[in-house]
Order: structure tokens, then C-alpha cells, then sequence
């Protein structure tokens, strides 16, 4: 994707122009960690990663050519650190999800393309799924044995679906962004659009678009609540919250609900919201 001033507001800025991270035969000591940074950081979703979690013995075979580029791709996404991130506390539509982010650099397309991954997992089990990215033909065309995967669906390539680019936008949510500190949680981005064979809107993951954390609930969340909105003075103040619980029983969390309060009331209701687990994403002056 071109620098443009679209691409700077969709916050796909650092993917413009940007060079692929390869592996050669004459790479230096210098390069060759820069590849061990790039892998760790498209496969873990640009996690933190500590040192004593670190994957010492893949990472010698790479720097002593025993490992391609793809094998310790695969060697992180079977690790008991990417299961611990994303595969024992996900959903498994949400690993999926991922899988296809870290792994081939897109969001799914359609589906068809989850459900074979669900049957895929069931059957045969956690590595058989990792496997079957990895050794792709698609894998294979767009990164061959050294280059690290990046991003893809950014651009539009020969074979994708259109798609793809919209709903790559619901999986990535900025470059400073990690897949386990997202508002969302770990709950699937694209079941519904998938299932229902529809695209998604393009919410740019730059802070300086508006809204663009919170995403309007697709269930019977009230999405405003206007009682007591009127202060002493004309300062008014709208609170996006996802993730907040509802009083009484059974506990149930609303994924987005919009307050409306005067300033004098800001900082009370800043400290309920905390207090049921709400993550406030927005505070606008109205």
C-alpha cells in the first residue's frame, strides 16, 4: 500500500512500502535477530514477550541454519507460549481467527474457511491446525521457507477475496496494538459477519479517528443512558464502555454501552464503571 493520507487514518501506515524481513545465506548476526524480533512479534500479535519466555534452542538452530524461517514459525505457533496466549483462554473461533492473522497474514475470508479449521481441530487435533497454515500452498506462494509473514491483507493481491480487507481490520487494531490487550477481549471478531456473508465497515484503528475503539453492540444493550445528565454547569461528557456488567442476576456483560454524564458526576461515574468491570475506551466532551 502507497503513503497516503487514507492509509495514515486507517493507521496502515508502518505496512506502507515496508520491506520484507528474509533470512538469506549471507545475513548478518544483526539481521539474523532482526528476523527472530519480526517473527516474534507478527506471531505472538506484537505481545510482550519475556526473555525467560523466549524459545532458546529454535532460536540457535535458526541462527545456525538448522531451521528455515518457516520452521520456527511453526516452532512459535506450537509453543506452550502462543497456547497460553491465545489458545487456552479463546474461543475456538477466536484462535482461528488469529491463526489466520499471524500465521498468513489475512483475515478469513467466508465461513467455509473457519468451519474446516473447526472440523480440522476437532479431528485431528491442536498441531494438525497449526500444520495446515504453514504448509499451505498459499503459505508457500506468499512467504516461501525465509521471508517472515507479514500482514497481507492490506494490500489486494492476485486471489484474494475484497473482503478480506475490511474484515483485516477487525483482527488488527493498530501497530502499538497486542491480540491480548484488545477491548474486545477473546471473543470472536467475525463470527456474525461471516456467518451471515457480509462485509465488515472499516473502523480505523488510529486514536485519532473518532470512535474508533467502540464498536456499537449488535445485542439489546441500551446505548445511551441519559438520566441525571444535567449538572450545574454546561459541561456534558459521553463514556464509551465495553465490557461492563449488568447489576442482579445472572451476571451478564454488555460489550458496549454509551454514557452520558455532566462533569460534575465524571469522576463517580468513571469509579462505577471500574467497579463493574467496564473498560471505559472514550471519554468525549459533548
Amino acid at each position: 500500500m502507497a503513503i497516503t493520507t487514507a492509509a495514515s487514518r486507517l493507521g496502515t501506515e508502518p505496512f506502507s512500502e515496508v520491506r520484507r524481513v528474509e533470512l538469506r545465506p549471507n545475513s548478518s548476526r544483526e539481521q539474523v535477530e532482526a528476523v527472530i524480533k519480526a517473527v516474534y512479534r507478527q506471531v505472538l500479535g506484537n505481545d510482550y514477550i519475556l526473555a525467560s519466555d523466549r524459545l532458546i534452542s529454535a532460536e540457535s538452530l535458526l541462527r545456525d541454519r538448522h531451521l528455515t524461517v518457516r520452521e520456527f514459525v511453526r516452532s512459535v505457533a506450537k509453543s506452550e507460549l502462543y497456547k497460553a496466549k491465545f489458545f487456552h483462554n479463546s474461543f475456538q473461533t477466536r484462535l482461528i481467527e488469529l491463526n489466520y492473522k499471524h500465521l498468513l497474514g489475512r483475515a478469513p475470508y467466508d465461513e467455509s474457511e473457519v468451519t474446516y479449521h473447526l472440523d480440522l481441530y476437532i479431528n485431528e487435533g491442536y498441531d494438525a491446525e497449526i500444520d495446515s497454515y504453514i504448509d499451505s500452498q498459499e503459505y508457500q506462494n506468499s512467504f516461501g521457507e525465509n521471508v517472515v509473514p507479514y500482514y497481507r491483507g492490506f494490500d489486494f493481491q492476485a486471489g484474494q477475496n475484497a473482503a478480506g480487507f475490511t474484515r483485516m481490520f477487525r483482527l488488527y487494531r493498530g501497530y502499538a496494538n497486542s491480540d491480548t490487550a484488545q477491548v474486545e477481549g477473546s471473543k470472536s471478531r467475525l463470527a456474525r459477519e461471516l456467518a451471515s456473508n457480509k462485509s465488515s465497515s472499516v473502523v480505523g484503528p488510529s486514536g485519532s479517528n473518532n470512535n474508533w475503539s467502540f464498536r456499537a453492540s449488535a445485542d439489546n444493550a441500551p446505548k445511551q443512558n441519559l438520566g441525571n445528565a444535567v449538572g450545574q454547569s454546561d459541561r456534558v461528557y459521553r463514556i464509551e464502555v465495553a465490557g461492563i456488567r449488568n447489576p442482579g442476576y445472572p451476571k451478564v456483560r454488555r460489550s458496549s454501552t454509551v454514557f452520558i454524564v455532566p462533569y460534575e458526576r465524571l469522576l463517580d461515574k468513571m469509579q462505577q464503571i471500574h467497579r463493574q468491570g467496564g473498560k471505559i475506551v472514550s471519554v468525549i466532551s459533548t
